[in-house]
């Protein structure tokens, strides 16, 4: 493994100028097919934060002021820039996370269609308009921004998830501080170097990194008027209660734990293609993984069998650089270990490991093989916890009633998916699952950029969701104005618009 004093320190971007923060406190940057150090990322002091966001409150009014048309044509020439440098952008996303080549590239470009959004947004920001709704009155309705927006965003998507969030908020007139996870910051650095290259104004997007200091400051400072935030349901919590108690907008995703259904009529071969593309792909390191498959009566032995056959088949290895893979690494060796042990809990509260994906790998990287749990009960570990690695548990129910009361008992409701071919069943299943995204023989039912992000329970906090329309709403705030018009007079002769006077 390579020392970090020999890597470079990542930059942040306060205004027009990339800074090396002087910091005295620092965390490693790791490639993950490797192991080894490939930058420190500095961990902001409360008062360095506080500088970053009075630099946005700064150049505030006059973005807010730019016409709309001109903050979307800064969108166009991005994307423009996006696409110019995509696979350089999937390359970083591999080399700092992990994902396979083709994964990173489907990221990339699901973050290009947010700025696509983006573009659009002039005519979303549209207002209302009443003429005479009361005598002599006309009402309006109009969208203004609501000043410096705050966005912390996981590792797990380094380049979409900024991505779903400062293109909307930018493009509305807001300015804009992104935190970026502390494990994955060079994506989000060359996502800001494109941003400014596109002729974006200096304060209008800015860049800090740290840890809850940082993000403690942002939470409190009196200049933040909105905070989004994607990660773990604890953090989602404490952010929002936080946030909130401190007079912010907070839109604030959280964890998952999303069922995957399977009825006995189900087309076992590609249904057991979409479970594993589900659960294994980013190395299980999504919120919209399939982490639990409950096999409806006949279903279940051909599911088990099925997975470990195909799972077990799946090539993993090192990421970086290498297209011949279908699974890379996880993000850091503690993570492997931790998702490991579940393997060990699964079977002390008697479930069985019918595919282990404990092996030895060559190299140093922090790589873990696709596993499979069978004989899950409601209520063990594999069954509740979120687990955010390759391991699929499966349990056995007898009926469709039963998974959906499985599905009523989980705390979690991002997704959930049933693969059948009877619409009365996926009928029942879309009207009555507790999960606010759900898909049909559909293995990640993801929503796109046009859409929202509807997590439902302990999966989301706050009113108004990512992406789609949803989160024009949250980046904007409305102003009602009523306004009459009285006749105007000449002292010596009758209204001016009677009498033709000029």
């Amino acid at each position: 493994m390579s020392s970090a004093a020999a890597v470079d320190v990542v930059p942040v971007l306060c205004g027009e100028r990339w800074q090396t923060l002087d910091a005295a406190r620092h965390t490693d940057v790791y490639n993950p097919s490797t192991g080894q150090v490939i930058a420190r990322t500095p961990l902001a002091t409360a008062d360095e934060t506080a500088q970053v966001v009075e630099t946005a409150a700064a150049a505030l009014p006059s973005w807010s002021d730019t016409p709309v048309v001109e903050r979307a044509r800064v969108m166009f020439r991005y994307r423009m820039l996006m696409e110019e440098h995509f696979e350089q952008l999937t390359a970083l996303v591999t080399r700092e996370h992990g994902k396979t080549l083709a994964e990173a590239r489907a990221e990339v470009n699901r973050g290009v269609e947010m700025v696509e959004f983006a573009a659009g947004i002039p005519s979303l920001l549209m207002g209302q308009s009443l003429p005479n709704i009361a005598a002599g009155v006309d009402a309006e309705v109009v969208k203004h921004p609501v000043g410096v927006c705050v966005g912390i965003t996981p590792y797990n998507f380094p380049n979409m998830v900024p991505l779903w969030m400062f293109p909307v908020a930018i493009t509305c007139g807001n300015t804009f501080v992104l935190k970026p996870s502390e494990k994955v910051p060079l994506s989000a650095v060359r996502l800001g170097e494109l941003l400014l290259e596109a002729g974006l104004p200096p304060g209008v997007f800015n860049i800090v990194h740290g840890d809850k200091e940082c993000v403690d400051t942002l939470l409190a400072h009196p200049k933040v008027a909105a905070v989004s935030f994607v990660g773990s349901t604890p953090i989602a919590k404490y952010i929002y209660e936080t946030g909130t108690a401190n007079g912010k907008r907070v839109q604030s995703a959280g964890g998952a734990k999303n069922h995957l259904i399977v009825m006995p009529d189900a087309d076992m071969d590609q249904t057991v293609r979409q479970l594993a593309a589900s659960a294994y792909g980013c190395a299980g390191q999504r919120c919209m993984a399939g982490s639990l498959t409950v096999a409806v009566g006949g279903a279940a032995d051909p599911v088990v069998e099925g997975l470990v056959d195909y799972a077990g088949s799946l090539r993993v290895g090192p990421s970086d650089g290498n297209e011949e893979v279908d699974m890379g690494p996880v993000i850091r060796d503690e993570h492997r270990k931790r998702v490991a042990e579940y393997l060990d809990i699964a079977t002390g509260e008697g479930a069985t490991v019918p595919l282990d994906g404990r092996r030895d790998f060559a190299g140093s990287g922090f790589l873990l093989g696709p596993s499979v749990v069978d004989q899950v009960k409601p209520g063990m570990r594999v069954a509740t916890e979120e687990i955010f690695g390759p391991v699929l548990s499966v349990a056995r129910v007898d009926t469709l009633d039963e998974a959906l009361a499985m599905g009523a008992g989980c705390e979690f409701g991002n997704g959930a998916v049933i693969f059948t071919r009877s619409g009365y069943a996926a009928r029942e299943f879309k009207q009555h699952f507790n999960a606010g995204m759900i898909g049909v023989n559909v293995g990640v039912p993801a929503p796109m950029a046009w859409l929202p992000f509807t997590g439902w329970n302990r999966s989301f906090f706050g009113d108004l969701h990512i992406q789609g329309t949803e989160s024009i709403q949250f980046y904007t705030r409305q102003k009602v104005t009523l306004t009459r018009w009285p006749q105007e007079h000449d002292s010596h002769h009758d209204p001016v618009w009677k009498s033709g006077q000029k």
